[in-house]
């Protein structure tokens, strides 16, 4: 699949993926397009590609008056930064994004600033935000439900990745929509790649998140980033490996040298060795992960 197209996915019935071509990469933002009773939009992208993702919801056949929800797993831009966008477009759809998200999606001000500080100049692939008004948006926390007509979803917090964090859970289609918090798998290495940015990753509550997922036992997962699999245990198994193994090494690295700019620069050198991204992403996306990571090491050093 290439920027701009959609697909349907495989083994849930009228659920499609669509491929923002986030970064200028392939497959890399994923937003699911629930066509049930009362249409659903499962994270939104950066707002950046927002025109072919309006023709991917026409072409399933789904007007503009009739799209019911918008449902940004988390308030982070490159997964809610279309969401003003969309509200604009379809006026009957109500968003619905863990309650620590709202405020930043109303007023998207200071999450702009936090996000351009931690992707510096990435931010050319972003879309300013615009504000989702408030009599459109409310909060959800785990527990709540969001009624599609033929079917719900259960929303489960996962804080992990952020505090403002959820997965959704389809108990019909046994789904999980999971976000970032059970990392990205990329199918070119059949693998999980670890999400850690700045400033609020935890990661004893990332892997509680992954022993919900793990709970839930779905037959799908659908990632945030490249896209659906089918799910195996292995798949969170590894998921597991990866994040503790990646904080251990940050961890390591900053013992041997004892500089933090330099423990950025050597893992943004061995990036260079991924090619499952443009070389540009994977320098960058390795630079936010290990931020991520050493300030959350500062914070439990603090405690």
């Amino acid at each position: 699949m290439h920027a701009g197209e959609f697909e349907p996915v495989r083994g849930v019935d009228d659920l499609y993926v669509h491929d923002t071509g986030m970064f200028d990469t392939d497959e890399y933002g994923s937003v699911y397009v629930y066509d049930a009773e009362h249409p659903i939009v499962i994270d939104t992208g950066t707002g950046a590609n927002r025109e072919t993702l309006f023709e991917t919801i026409a072409e399933i056949g789904i007007g503009r008056e009739e799209l019911a929800w918008i449902l940004p797993t988390h308030a982070h831009l490159d997964h809610a930064g279309g969401a003003g966008y969309l509200a604009d477009r379809f006026p009957n759809a109500e968003v619905r994004v863990p309650e620590r998200g709202v405020r930043h999606l109303v007023d998207p001000e200071a999450l702009v600033a936090g996000t351009k500080s931690a992707v510096r100049d990435q931010w050319e692939y972003y879309a300013d935000p615009r504000p989702v008004p408030e009599d459109r948006i409310a909060g959800v926390e785990g527990g709540d439900r969001i009624d599609l007509g033929d079917r719900e979803l259960v929303v489960y917090e996962a804080p992990g990745h952020a505090p403002h964090h959820a997965v959704y859970y389809d108990p019909d289609a046994n789904v999980v929509f999971t976000a970032d918090a059970c990392g990205i798998y990329v199918p070119a290495v059949d693998g999980i790649e670890p999400t850690t940015p700045p400033p609020q990753f935890d990661l004893d509550q990332c892997l509680e998140d992954l022993r919900l997922v793990e709970d839930l036992d779905p037959d799908v997962l659908c990632f945030g980033h490249f896209g659906p699999r089918a799910y195996e245990p292995a798949v969170i198994g590894e998921a597991k490996r990866t994040y503790v193994e990646w904080v251990e090494s940050i961890r390591s690295k900053r013992a041997e040298l004892d500089d933090d700019d330099a423990v950025v620069e050597h893992f943004e050198k061995a990036s260079r060795d991924i090619e499952f991204w443009n070389p540009e992403r994977a320098r960058a996306n390795t630079s936010l992960n290990t931020r991520g990571v050493l300030t959350y090491l500062d914070r439990i050093d603090e405690e």
